[in-house]
């Protein structure tokens, strides 16, 4: 066992890392699987206005959380930055509900990698489904546990398996456009079949808004991962602005290969969903093309794709507990670290609390895979409405204390139009879940929605805390244990 002991952490992660990370984090059953559904309800045009839209928010806020990340790189981002410059309350919920936006996904990636095993084995019983949860919890939990370096490591790997399979994909998708395979060239067709490019209007572009911001959830952790990056004055600004474009690249790329190939209204498309790889629309492509086991190889490619995002849960859910003991606003036990310099106390309770709500599965795995995809959706469009606060008032308090703009190492874009337009953005996403057909999703923007409120609410009642004023914010490096050994940091 490590030597446990209230420290910090380690500069372990390289600029390679950080970029995979936020790829990784990103890339998902929301593009492999959750695209169908994007397009059967909205078609090729209304996928492309609405995944285009929450891509150009998705850009402000990484360029916001750049600027703030390498002025003050610390491991816990936007809940250090709404505390230092908006309310401590403030901080103290955005903090918790990350830990809990990152620890139940862990759970929700358990319940998808159960339906994804059972592509290869549909009589599995419950005894073998926990069986393999466990083993798979079990290397979640060994990849982070040893140090950060072999995190980063691992979700390289892992995050390059997936990038792979898309530029094939692309290829072989442009291939099939041209007629070079799968036969005919299908022309512009699918793009005017039936109602397309728009068949549900306005309205349904608004209503694939929280299935394209959950699929985009992930490109946050640039900025969890900012405290351990070597270097990452250097190592950030490089990350926002590879990782944003070949997501873009990614995404959008899908979705014109897909609205060319396959019509909107495909009884397929509709019919896809983690427990159907079968349809997931990247198979579709792949078997039209006559690649023979496509669903055989997208099966285990969305296999490492889940492992992948439950690795970075594990990791950013770890860190974000961490940060929290360090400032106070949970138990000092969670300072502990290993002689990785990874926090094992936080890692071990993210584990327990990611495997406990994971039994939900003994109940039906499906259902409980898409309630847990609800709340997690909710909660990451809550903790960027706190990045895009943190930025607006992080920017208004750097000016008011008399600093120069040239000071920046990184500076985002549109100020203060980018901050502004993604906070509206992500209202609007979660008020509109609230009136929501499912009852998934009403239930998950209650339970993420209140959540947040609460602790709100509790934190400023017992800790009295005041809103922060622009004269008074700390623009200091913060807490000592915030910065972690080994690797200097640049400016502090």
């Amino acid at each position: 066992m490590s030597n446990e002991n209230s420290g910090d952490l380690q500069r372990g992660l390289k600029g390679r890392h950080v970029q995979m990370i936020a790829i990784g984090g990103a890339i998902g059953t929301g593009l492999f699987v959750a695209l169908g559904g994007s397009l059967s309800a909205a078609g090729p045009g209304g996928a492309l206005v609405a995944y285009g839209a929450i891509g150009v928010m998705v850009f402000f806020l990484m360029t916001s959380l750049g600027e703030m990340s390498t002025y003050m790189p610390v491991t816990g981002s936007f809940e250090t930055y709404a505390t230092k410059f908006v309310d401590p309350s403030l901080g103290f919920a955005l903090g918790w509900n990350y830990w809990y936006n990152w620890a139940i996904t862990v759970a929700a990636e358990l319940e998808a990698s159960v339906i994804v095993i059972k592509f290869w084995r549909p009589e599995m019983s419950v005894a073998e489904q926990m069986g393999w949860s466990l083993l798979f919890l079990a290397v979640l939990f060994f990849l982070n546990f040893f140090s950060v370096g072999s995190y980063g490591e691992s979700e390289f790997w892992f995050a390059g398996i997936k990038v792979v399979a898309i530029i094939i994909f692309l290829i072989v998708g442009v291939l099939s456009i041209i007629g070079i395979l799968g036969g005919n060239s299908p022309g512009t067709a699918n793009w005017h079949v039936a109602d397309a490019p728009f068949p549900g209007g306005f309205p349904a572009i608004i209503g694939i808004f929280m299935i394209a911001g959950f699929s985009f959830q992930g490109t946050e952790l640039i900025g969890v991962a900012s405290g351990e990056v070597k270097n990452p004055a250097k190592a950030i600004p490089k990350a926002i602005r590879t990782v944003f474009f070949r997501i873009i690249l990614f995404y959008i790329g899908a979705i014109i290969v897909i609205g060319f190939l396959i019509p909107y209204n495909d009884p397929n498309l509709l019919s896809g969903g983690v427990e159907n790889i079968a349809v997931s629309p990247f198979t579709l492509v792949f078997e039209r093309a006559g690649i023979l086991g496509a669903a055989t190889i997208m099966n285990a490619v969305i296999l490492t794709s889940i492992l992948s995002c439950g690795n970075s849960g594990m990791y950013a859910s770890t860190r974000m507990l961490y940060s929290m003991a360090v400032e106070g606003k949970a138990p000092k036990l969670f300072t502990k670290v290993n002689k990785g310099g990874v926090p094992i106390a936080a890692l071990i309770l993210t584990t327990l609390v990611g495997g406990a709500v994971f039994l939900g599965s003994l109940f039906g795995a499906e259902k409980m895979y898409i309630m847990l995809v609800n709340c997690s959706g909710v909660a990451g469009f809550i903790a960027w409405l706190g990045v895009a606060i943190s930025h607006y008032k992080f920017r208004k308090a750097f000016i008011a204390q008399g600093h120069s703009l040239d000071e920046l190492q990184y500076k985002s874009k549109l100020f203060p139009f980018g901050p502004l337009f993604a906070l509206a953005l992500c209202l609007i996403v979660i008020i509109g879940q609230f009136f929501a057909s499912d009852a998934g999703e009403v239930m998950g923007a209650i339970i993420g929605a209140s959540a947040v409120v609460a602790l709100y609410i509790i934190h400023k009642i017992v800790k009295k805390t005041k809103l922060v004023k622009a004269e008074e914010a700390d623009l200091t490096q913060g807490f000592a244990s915030q910065n972690p050994k080994d690797e200097p940091l640049e400016r502090l």
